[in-house]
């Protein structure tokens, strides 16, 4: 079984190699090249993908000491990643390469990269940058960048709502499910993009996600930086995800706790008005 989800040395190789060909695909030849071998580039990334989940960073790494320089040429190739499918894909290969738990500096500087590549891909700057071949690209498509950008992240969000639910449900099956370090590695790639308002439905499935493990698989980084975002009114959450965000982050709960003290403690006692305030506070702050 193992075999079959193999992706062969000599299919990495060749990508490599058209990755290197294409660098940041400026010329009309490399454009035409990407275009054409842009089917086969997906089937291929989503291979590597159906692999190197299954395996944890370091292995994947250890089984593939060059992905680190195939992702990276590949996300900053405009043609490629105006592909919406080829860029989603991509982003699951990176955040199954970032350490969960990083233990050296090697690892360090290497989720520091991942969190760069992921904000690369998602950033609108992008697609409103002056690089000729990406607004062809995009226009082509029949899009404005605002419109584009839009769509890409309602789509990747979409997909990775779908399959947090999916695996929900489907906790029993070990082989299908989703790894917890898995789920910890898409929270901490959330981290840079929590008050981005399409975020929103992926942050609710991630706070309301257990899994079948017994520790908490989303990172304190995510966790907290979710809670300030809330404490500080730059997200709307429903009160079922905010009630699960304190129940498995205490310190979380804590922070919204002191936050409410320094509230009720700041308002003008001045009667009745007083009392009708320290009750909208108190009602507003799901405490």
């Amino acid at each position: 079984m193992a075999q079959d989800t193999m992706v062969p040395k000599l299919d990495f190789e060749y990508w490599l190699d058209k990755a290197i060909e294409w660098g940041q695909a400026t010329t009309l030849e490399s454009q035409k090249d990407v275009c054409l071998h842009l089917p086969q580039l997906q089937e291929f990334l989503h291979q590597l993908y159906e692999t190197i989940k299954h395996l944890g960073s370091t292995v994947a790494i250890q089984q593939f000491p060059l992905i680190g320089q195939l992702l990276g040429r590949l996300c900053w190739n405009p043609f490629v990643i105006g592909y919406d499918e080829s860029q989603k894909t991509l982003m699951w290969c990176l955040c199954c390469l970032y350490s969960s738990e990083p233990q050296n500096a090697v690892e360090l500087k290497a989720n520091s990269w991942i969190r760069s590549l992921l904000c690369h891909l998602l950033c609108s700057s992008v697609w409103e940058s002056n690089e000729a071949e990406t607004s062809a690209f995009i226009s082509a498509l029949g899009y404005t960048s605002a419109d584009y950008y839009c769509h890409l992240v309602k789509n990747m969000v979409a997909s990775l709502v779908t399959e947090l639910r999916e695996n929900q449900f489907n906790g029993l099956n070990i082989q299908e499910s989703t790894s917890a370090s898995h789920v910890n590695a898409v929270s901490i790639f959330c981290v840079p993009l929590i008050t981005l308002p399409d975020l929103t439905p992926l942050l609710e499935t991630l706070l309301l996600y257990h899994g079948g493990s017994s520790k908490e698989i989303l990172s304190s980084e995510f966790l907290e930086a979710v809670n300030e975002a809330f404490l500080k009114k730059k997200i709307s959450l429903p009160e079922s995800a905010v009630f699960s965000l304190w129940l498995r982050h205490l310190p979380s709960l804590e922070k919204a706790t002191l936050h409410l003290l320094d509230q009720l403690f700041s308002i003008q006692w001045n009667g009745l008005n007083s009392l009708e305030e320290v009750a909208r506070v108190i009602k507003d702050s799901l405490l």
